[in-house]
């Protein structure tokens, strides 16, 4: 190699070194500039789960405790939520369930709470913000597989419960109140949704439910399924999905009304409340 071509050579290869030199030293003081990572987001207030018709804060049967939202607490406390969870009478109706819900809510000490309601429980909600005075004390309402427009389940059940007076006593003396589930009639949720009105302020969200296939649908449910399948379409065994949705739709999921809090196989309650959790992180709630 000429003494011109070897001068040429180590020009090339000095500014292929300082190249490489600059561009690691911009690496590094842009990495010292990189702000450190932040905390993964919180909900602002706390979770208050609302349960359904004939349903339960904790389930106790000797040494077997079952909790309504079945695995569900554990779940988002370790999000970071804080989980609450409180019994109302199980067959009663709205305004009275409703009542028990509002008093149980007054003993919180947190400015604002995220109900997430299964079933009846979003009407309880509703009904308390609404016609309760906390709507200040709401930040959103969320329901999972709740009759907002009624159900023909129960446009039957009260039909029956009218033509069979022994049934209706018998039922009666076992503390069954037949006022709760006639209240879920497509008729008298027209009424309630006339007179219980959104609250300013307050995020209503749905998500909305269908049955998963028959492989998976709880046994119990497959007469009602098929019922409500004729009379409404697609259906979560107890409730047709066009009575679902209530304020904004959420999503979509596939579980049956008991899978929806983790009563039955082929549906991860848990984590499906994770996700209802983070979308309400989203939302800044």
């Amino acid at each position: 190699m000429t003494s011109q071509g070897l001068l040429i050579a180590s020009l090339v290869a000095l500014a292929v070194a300082a190249g490489a030199l600059l561009f690691w030293l911009r690496r590094k003081r842009l990495a010292g500039q990189q702000r450190p990572k932040r905390r993964p987001q919180q909900l602002q207030f706390p979770v208050v789960l609302a349960h359904g018709m004939l349903g339960f804060d904790e389930l106790k049967v000797g040494p077997f405790r079952g909790q309504y939202f079945r695995g569900v607490a554990p779940r988002l406390e370790r999000l970071g939520a804080k989980v609450y969870a409180f019994q109302v009478h199980p067959t009663a109706t709205v305004a009275s369930r409703a009542a028990e819900l509002a008093k149980a809510l007054s003993s919180l000490d947190a400015p604002r709470v995220n109900i997430i309601a299964h079933s009846m429980g979003g009407l309880d909600a509703r009904y308390a913000t609404s016609r309760l005075a906390l709507a200040g004390r709401v930040a959103s309402i969320v329901t999972v597989g709740t009759p907002h427009r009624g159900t023909p389940i129960a446009d039957l059940g009260a039909g029956l419960w009218l033509v069979a007076p022994a049934t209706r006593l018998l039922m009666e003396k076992a503390g069954f109140d037949a006022q709760g589930l006639i209240e879920l009639t497509t008729e008298r949720m027209a009424q309630f949704n006339r007179e219980v009105i959104d609250q300013a302020g307050v995020f209503y969200g749905s998500w909305l439910a269908k049955a998963p296939g028959l492989s998976l649908l709880t046994p119990v449910l497959l007469p009602t399924w098929q019922l409500l399948r004729m009379k409404a379409g697609d259906n979560d065994g107890l409730v047709p999905m066009t009575s679902q949705s209530w304020g904004e739709t959420c999503g979509v999921i596939e579980a049956d009304h008991w899978g929806q809090i983790g009563w039955a196989r082929g549906f991860d309650a848990p984590a499906f409340y994770e996700d209802v959790v983070e979308d309400l992180i989203g939302r800044g709630l």
